[in-house]
């Protein structure tokens, strides 16, 4: 069964940080879909947080993700 799950951020500027942020959570397996906006984000999907957050780090953007 899908869950949701949300995640805050801390330090997003850009809609292109945004756009970045929506991609790798995307390519995360077990992601359905991901609304991404400056201070946080809906993801709904078989996926652990902790995978999220690891994408999101991977992009190196300096964002905090809580």
């Amino acid at each position: 069964m899908a869950q949701q799950v949300s995640l805050g951020f801390n330090g997003v500027t850009s809609v292109d940080q945004v756009n970045q942020i929506t991609t790798a959570l995307m390519m995360v397996d077990g992601v359905e879909s991901a609304e991404v906006g400056q201070h946080g984000a809906e993801v709904e999907g078989r996926v652990k947080r902790e995978k999220l957050i690891a994408a999101i780090n991977a992009l190196k953007l300096g964002v905090k993700v809580s």
